[in-house]
């Protein structure tokens, strides 16, 4: 950051969910290092959950938020890690319970921009004290753009399946092909209310129409498409804030799995997450592990047990344990992803598709194989991945009822894995030349700000505020060889504009001026 740059001050509101906190968080830690001011708004009990992860806790203050109880919830529930996925719409209910208390705390620290996702009613509320406010998506655009876009909106009442079906008018992508049970699943949800009687379309779907900008964690040479029919559908700025990895480990990977994993060679092991909150049906459970064990190399899978088994043992399959014996491994408890995806025997990762975990195996030299959970960003993110993007191969399923095989894991898993095959040759390395030239370092930058004087106390221009915060740079490979390439966005009026008499020292002309340069 520019020493003589004037530090922003930004509040952070994320979803009650831990899945929200932390992305919100790494971004935080991002904006901090550049030296700017940070009030990350959380409920008062899981404050000690995040406070590890704060990086800069001298430009990084949480701000806690009490939290009214709601019938149906247990007691000292704040967050979804507190109650199982049937209630969260109550702390949905409690979360909206809090908007007279967030707005007592803005008008008391004043921050120039809020970043929030869940919060329908917020906008109202910024826009009321003069702050600007950025809705933040972790999730990926494709998945906005096809499902929770204006024209989706406003065809109102319910979305059929039929509807859902095909692309919203204007998508710039046809190789996302819905099959016949993820339909029934999406139009399902559309009838889910999500707190405060809002149904959770409507809730996220007026906050990107009320919000002044509309931010994603990922960057544009993947996903500009998508943020360029988004910007055309909801008329304002859509911005990138590069993938915002978590900061490299300082630990070590445990001798355990060090010891494990130094036994077999180089891009052999194939390791399997499927998310900390995820869990399979028995039935799936079982295939999955019998694929793995079918395809013949040496596996970590880190699963949870499968509803109604206390462990993972009593649910393995018959005779499993002692067939894969000194190959393979399945663990209950939390593994250190990264840094498992970082070691050099590691060759294939099965992931469950969230958009993390996809860009962690991204940055790293494994093979991917997709077999996304049935929620909409996981689903949206496979197909783009394996059939967009081809940087991997999905796990086949049955068009009607969902379900995989051992024999569908298993022929998945060798496809990449062996030379032999076409994908197994063409998937690997080029797409690690996708990521290695984007912005994982994570390059914020600070805002340019550009002070102006007016025969007074200088003031900070309205559109000279150009959204470096979401600014990444990268070198690109193209036939010529490398190129310098910006990906930048902008946010117009990322601070209270400017009044008065600044512009007669020629405000709407310097507007205009920035406009056509940003062009």
């Amino acid at each position: 950051m520019d020493a003589h740059a004037p530090s922003m001050h930004i509040a952070m509101f994320p979803w009650f969910a831990m899945g929200h906190f932390i992305p919100f968080l790494h971004l935080s830690n991002k904006l901090a290092k550049r030296g700017h001011k940070i009030s990350f708004f959380t409920p008062r009990r899981t404050q000690t959950k995040l406070q590890h992860l704060n990086l800069h806790p001298h430009h990084i203050t949480f701000v806690p938020i009490n939290v009214p109880h709601v019938d149906g919830l247990p007691h000292d529930a704040e967050t979804t890690s507190d109650v199982p996925s049937s209630l969260f719409p109550l702390i949905a209910t409690a979360m909206d319970s809090t908007e007279k208390h967030i707005e007592l705390l803005l008008r008391e620290l004043k921050p120039q921009i809020v970043f929030f996702d869940f919060q329908h009613w917020l906008p109202n509320i910024t826009r009321s004290l003069g702050i600007k406010c950025i809705q933040y998506w972790i999730l990926n655009p494709s998945t906005i753009a096809y499902l929770w876009n204006g024209p989706r909106q406003i065809q109102g009442g319910e979305l059929t399946e039929v509807d859902l079906m095909k692309p919203p008018k204007g998508f710039p992508d046809s190789s996302i092909k819905l099959h016949a049970h993820e339909l029934r699943f999406l139009a399902a949800t559309r009838k889910l209310e999500f707190g405060s009687g809002v149904f959770l379309y409507d809730r996220l779907g007026l906050g990107s129409s009320l919000a002044d900008a509309i931010g994603f964690k990922g960057c544009r040479e993947i996903d500009g498409t998508y943020a360029d029919y988004l910007e055309i559908v909801y008329r304002k700025p859509v911005l990138f804030s590069g993938p915002i990895l978590p900061e490299p480990p300082n630990s070590t990977l445990e001798e355990k799995w060090v010891s494990w994993l130094e036994g077999f060679n180089p891009g052999s092991v194939v390791f399997c997450a499927y998310g900390s909150e995820g869990s399979l049906p028995e039935n799936q459970f079982q295939e999955l592990l019998l694929g793995l064990e079918q395809a013949g190399f040496p596996f970590l899978a880190a699963l949870k047990p499968p509803n109604g088994f206390e462990s993972i043992e009593e649910a393995m399959p018959k005779g499993f344990g002692e067939r894969v014996q000194g190959r393979g491994i399945v663990d209950e408890g939390w593994v250190p992803q990264q840094l498992i995806l970082g070691h050099r025997s590691v060759g294939c990762f099965i992931t469950h598709c969230g958009a993390a975990s996809v860009t962690e195996a991204l940055v790293n030299k494994c093979q991917l194989v997709f077999l996304p959970r049935l929620g909409a960003d996981h689903i949206i993110n496979a197909r783009m991945f394996s059939r967009k993007l081809k940087v991997g191969v999905e796990v086949e399923k049955g068009e009607e009822d969902g379900l995989f095989t051992k024999e569908s894991v298993c022929k998945a898993v060798k496809t990449v894995m062996e030379d032999e095959t076409e994908v197994g040759r063409e998937v690997p390395r080029p797409r690690s030349e996708i990521f290695k030239e984007l912005p994982l370092e994570h390059k914020v930058r600070s805002p340019r700000w550009r002070l102006r004087s007016c025969g007074r106390t200088p003031k900070i221009s309205t559109f000279a505020i150009k959204s470096h915060i979401l600014l990444v740079k990268k070198e690109r490979l193209t036939e010529q060889g490398f190129r310098r390439r910006r990906v930048a966005a902008v946010v117009d009026d990322v601070v209270a504009k400017t009044k008065g008499s600044e512009k007669d020292c020629g405000e709407e002309k310097e507007e205009d001026d920035e406009k056509k340069e940003i062009k």
